[in-house]
């Protein structure tokens, strides 16, 4: 099948047939370094499963089962992973960029580096995920659970939150410029050097409950002043 799907991509799909993997168990498979593009795995078991270096652009894994599979490096943009269950699994330094990834499970995923830029990943599950320095700009993470998750030095700039769960979270340096943020839960956040200059929806009481230190955040305008009730 993947032969097939090679000389489908090779003769720009005059031969050969797009590979469908729908359903199917590849647990532990190695997929590293492949041209997948377009590749169907809706609802296939990913358990473990080796994608590092992988093109996946335009790939359909709504509904698959990849706990622990390693995206490390992979291309997925565009790519479809609504309602996928990729709890623990690792996407650092891969390209998510405009991915559809509603409603996902991605608690204790690593994203480190990562490019999620437009990407649609409202109600995803991200609690305890790793977005250190990840690109998030313009993404959706609206009603989002970001619980616990490090987005330390992540660049959030117009990026959608509102009623999104970043309880706990850490957004040291975070950039959230312009970023909107209406009844995002904050308590507990850490928002230490975070740059909020321009965000749009949040509340003094929200910045209440959030963790700020004396040099930052930098706040929106009619905001210039909460810094100071949290000290």
């Amino acid at each position: 099948m993947l032969a097939s799907h090679r000389l489908y991509l090779e003769t720009e799909y005059h031969e050969g047939h797009p590979a469908n993997f729908a359903s199917a168990d590849l647990s532990g498979r190695d997929f590293s370094g492949l041209d997948l593009r377009g590749v169907k795995m809706d609802r296939a078991v990913l358990r473990g499963a080796d994608f590092s270096g992988a093109n996946l652009r335009g790939g359909n894994l709504i509904g698959a089962i990849g706990q622990q599979a390693c995206f490390d490096r992979a291309d997925l943009s565009r790519g479809r992973l609504s309602g996928a269950n990729l709890v623990s699994a690792s996407f650092e330094n891969a390209c998510l960029a405009r991915a559809e990834m509603e409603f996902a499970l991605m608690a204790d995923a690593v994203l480190r580096g990562a490019c999620l830029g437009e990407a649609d990943m409202s109600g995803a599950q991200l609690d305890r995920a790793v977005l250190t320095g990840a690109d998030l700009r313009k993404a959706n993470l609206r009603g989002a659970g970001l619980r616990g998750a490090q987005l330390d030095a992540a660049d959030l700039r117009d990026a959608r939150l509102g009623s999104a769960f970043l309880a706990g979270a850490s957004l040291q340096g975070a950039d959230l410029r312009g970023a909107y943020l209406r009844v995002a839960k904050l308590d507990g956040a850490d928002l230490s050097d975070a740059n909020l200059e321009g965000a749009e929806g949040i509340t003094r009481a929200q910045l209440d409950q959030a963790h700020l230190n004396r040099r930052s955040p930098k706040l929106p305008e009619d905001l210039t002043g909460a810094e100071d009730a949290n000290r």
